[in-house]
């Protein structure tokens, strides 16, 4: 992994040609009512990535934080990278579910947009419960995914959840190669196996709850385990700063999450220093926990999934 930048790249570069801003803001579990001045102080911060999703109930008042952004000059469509994601549908209901979140978000297309979990729920179906859950279809899927490539109104498609064997297993019959995967990645879940394979393929890895997610049902502290503060302490840097400049060093974007403005922009504090060596390969001690254990998907006769083993292939 690359160490040694003083200055760490405000984009990367995706293999469809487009760059994906190293630093984003997520959406999950930010109320109603509170993410739209939450996605509006980010991108007056800095921010130009608002990551999304359906299933979080909250892009129709992010849609109208855009329009205000864009119609008041704050910033233009074309500087901003907007990431969503497909959750409930079969295959042929892709292009409607891509169609209804642009309406919500009241954009013409989408950046990146990403099957959310290697399993679908039924249409119609909210939620994550284990009886809504099906078999994904991914060959049929992705090629739903492709169409809207093709078309213009997805600029890069991408997966997200997938575990290194489901990411290589996409890969064997994918046209269009997967430009990113999005999945839990910080200093207590490092994902080292998952970040090779992304890197020899030409995948870029996003992680997301790249904090650990305080304040929801993932299970975990990340910001009180002792090397990151001891890094911190080292670098008169918060815990915060020091595990999200972690991702970026090793060669991942990251989406933290806030609706806390002071926060949101401490997040985006993190291009004019580093972790020298010898502290980041201090953080590779660092004991490894899945914090987002999918718990939810599994179950012995309507999931697809009957044990966290097959969700993540062993990966956990």
């Amino acid at each position: 992994m690359e160490t040694e930048i003083n200055k760490a790249p405000l984009y990367f570069d995706l293999n469809t040609g487009a760059k994906i801003p190293s630093v984003g803001l997520g959406t999950w579990k930010a109320s109603p009512g509170v993410v739209g001045q939450a996605v509006i102080a980010a991108v007056k911060a800095g921010y130009r990535h608002i990551d999304c999703a359906r299933v979080y109930d909250n892009e129709k008042e992010v849609g109208n934080a855009l329009k205000e952004l864009f119609s008041s000059g704050v910033v233009k469509r074309s500087e901003m990278f907007i990431t969503s994601k497909l959750c409930d549908h079969v295959p042929e209901d892709v292009s409607k579910s891509l169609s209804k979140t642009l309406q919500d978000l009241q954009l013409d297309y989408i950046d990146l947009y990403l099957i959310h979990w290697p399993f679908r729920t039924k249409p119609g179906s909210r939620g994550w419960d284990p009886a809504v859950m099906a078999p994904l279809c991914l060959p049929e899927t992705w090629a739903a995914m492709e169409g809207l490539f093709a078309s213009g109104q997805a600029r890069a498609i991408g997966v997200s959840n997938f575990s290194t064997k489901k990411l290589e297993d996409l890969l064997k019959f994918a046209k269009v190669p997967p430009a990113v995967n999005q999945v839990e990645c910080h200093p207590v879940w490092q994902q080292p196996a998952l970040h090779n394979l992304c890197k020899s393929t030409g995948v870029h890895l996003t992680a997301y709850s790249p904090l650990g997610s305080p304040g929801s049902w993932v299970k975990g502290e990340i910001l009180k385990e002792p090397i990151l503060i001891e890094v911190a302490e080292k670098l008169s840097k918060s815990p915060a700063q020091v595990a999200l400049r972690w991702g970026i060093q090793s060669g991942h974007s990251v989406l933290p999450k806030s609706v806390n403005e002071s926060r949101i922009k401490e997040n985006l504090s993190l291009f004019d220093w580093c972790i020298p060596p010898e502290l980041f390969s201090k953080l590779s001690g660092i004991h490894q926990q899945r914090l987002l254990q999918g718990d939810f998907a599994i179950h012995e006769t309507c999931s697809p999934y009957k044990s966290l083993e097959e969700l993540w292939d062993g990966e956990i």
